[in-house]
C-alpha cells in the first residue's frame, strides 16, 4: 500500500442523535481506526469559525456531510473559499470557513473537497439505516483508493 505524502485532515460533522446525520462522524471514527500516517481526524456537530485554527497545519482538508439530495452512495467535489450566507451565522458552509481562514491568515486555504455521503432519516432520535451504513462503506472504500492505493 503506498501512502500520501501530504498531510491530510478529515474533518466530518453531524448530529448523532439524528440517524444518518451521524455518517459525517462516524466516517471520521472509522478513518482514525485505520492509523494512517500524516492523517488528522476531527468531528464535531457542525462547522464553526473556531475549525479555521485546525485547517492550518495541512496540505488538503476533506470535509465530510450526510446529505439528503446527493447521488448515492457519495459525492466527491473540490471546493472553494466562498463567503455565503453562513459567513456570519453560528455554523459555516465548508466554502465559508475556507473564505475565513483567507481573512484569518491572509493566504490561500489549503486545497479542500467535500465528501457528501448520502443519508436517508434524520430526524431526531432516527437510527441509523442500513443503507447509510453502505454509502458509508463506499465512501470509506472511495478515500482509500484516493488516497493510498496506487
Amino acid at each position: 500500500m503506498t501512502r500520501s505524502a501530504k498531510k491530510l485532515f478529515f474533518l466530518g460533522y453531524g448530529n448523532p442523535g439524528r440517524g444518518d446525520d451521524a455518517l459525517g462522524p462516524l466516517f471520521i471514527d472509522k478513518i482514525a481506526q485505520l492509523g494512517w500516517e500524516d492523517v488528522c481526524c476531527c468531528s464535531d456537530m457542525q462547522l464553526l469559525v473556531e475549525h479555521v485554527t485546525d485547517l492550518h497545519e495541512y496540505h488538503e482538508t476533506v470535509f465530510v456531510d450526510a446529505d439528503t439530495v446527493c447521488n448515492a452512495p457519495f459525492e466527491f467535489s473540490p471546493i472553494a473559499a466562498f463567503k455565503d450566507e453562513s459567513y456570519t451565522s453560528h455554523a459555516l458552509t465548508p466554502a465559508a470557513l475556507l473564505y475565513v481562514y483567507q481573512q484569518v491568515y491572509q493566504r490561500d486555504p489549503p486545497a479542500a473537497s467535500l465528501l457528501r455521503i448520502r443519508g436517508y432519516n434524520f430526524a431526531l432520535g432516527d437510527l441509523f439505516s442500513k443503507k447509510a451504513a453502505y454509502n458509508l462503506n463506499a465512501a470509506i472504500q472511495f478515500i482509500n483508493l484516493r488516497y493510498w492505493q496506487s
